[in-house]
């Protein structure tokens, strides 16, 4: 704006300059004196104190050719340029006027875009989030399932280990049982229980004879004998001897005990009940004795007083 004002104000005072002039060349002309004349002095005076909008006004009253002649070629030149300036100024800031509009107009074009592409990213950022807490939910929930799995699976392995254990278990159980097992166990299960107790040996008396076992049996007492050590004695096959035992076993006189004999399981047969042995009187005076009929504890005869007793006493007593 100052540099406005500035060529303004020169130009005005080269016009001022160029009308002096030209009142110096018509003076001269008409051969007038030097000095004008009061009226036409303040005139001049008063057009030269008047602002530059009157003088413009005045200059526009004058008839135009008028204004041709005085104006000479290099002012209307400037004023061609000035005027061309202005226009140009004018369409600069207009310019400039719609470049800041559609600047400002790209600016909220952009800040639009940055705000949308904001809420957009804050949108995908929150799906993101959403996702990856889904995503959690579901890996622990997984996460989960598996230990539950895991824990199943222990837990079946668990059961199926103590199970095949079991079966370890029973099986050798059942091995060593088998290992155990012996003919006597076979042929009792062989045998009915009518079988057993009804065995007899042809052309023997067997009530005789399972007294003799018993016997025998009774001298080892607790200790026992072996069943095949006493078959031997009585020359008694192994079928035989067992079913023999099977029998005294049945009748409650002995009882059988299975061991381990040099790698080899057999019974052990051990006494019940003693049977009644007829040794002990077999001796005895008051079989044969002619007064037993007068025999008594308080009679004359005595057990108590008998001297025949006494002395079968004695001599069994050195006999042992």
């Amino acid at each position: 704006m100052k540099n406005k004002d500035n060529l303004d104000s020169k130009k005005v005072n080269k016009i001022k300059e160029q009308l002096a002039r030209l009142r110096e060349k018509l003076a001269s002309e008409n051969k007038n004196p030097s000095f004008p004349s009061k009226s036409e002095f303040k005139k001049t005076k008063d057009k030269a104190k008047q602002p530059k909008k009157e003088e413009i006004k005045v200059k526009s009253k004058q008839p135009k050719k008028e204004e041709i002649k005085v104006k000479p070629k290099k002012v209307k030149k400037e004023a061609k340029e000035q005027k061309a300036g202005r226009k140009e100024e004018a369409k600069k800031k207009v310019k400039e006027a719609k470049e800041k509009k559609a600047g400002r107009k790209e600016e909220a074009k952009k800040k639009v875009k940055e705000a949308k592409e904001k809420k957009a990213r804050r949108k995908e950022e929150a799906k993101k989030k959403a996702k990856e807490a889904k995503e959690k939910v579901k890996e622990v929930k997984e996460k989960k399932a598996r230990r539950k799995e895991e824990a199943k699976n222990k837990a079946k392995e668990a059961k199926e280990k103590k199970e095949e254990e079991k079966r370890k278990e029973e099986e050798a159980k059942k091995k060593e049982e088998e290992a155990k097992r012996t003919y006597e166990d076979e042929l009792e299960e062989q045998l009915s229980e009518e079988e057993i107790t009804g065995f007899q040996l042809e052309k023997t008396d067997m009530e005789r004879m399972c007294n003799r076992v018993c016997e025998i049996i009774a001298d080892y007492e607790s200790v026992g004998i072996l069943q095949s050590q006493l078959w031997k004695k009585f020359k008694l096959s192994s079928r035989d001897g067992s079913r023999l035992a099977l029998k005294l076993e049945r009748m409650g006189m002995i009882t059988r005990e299975k061991i381990l004999e040099k790698e080899r399981w057999t019974y052990k047969l051990i006494i019940k009940k003693t049977p009644v042995s007829t040794k002990s009187i077999e001796g005895a005076p008051c079989l044969t004795c002619p007064v037993e009929a007068k025999c008594s504890l308080d009679g004359e005869v005595s057990p108590k007083t008998c001297q025949w007793i006494e002395d079968w006493v004695m001599i069994e007593l050195k006999n042992k």
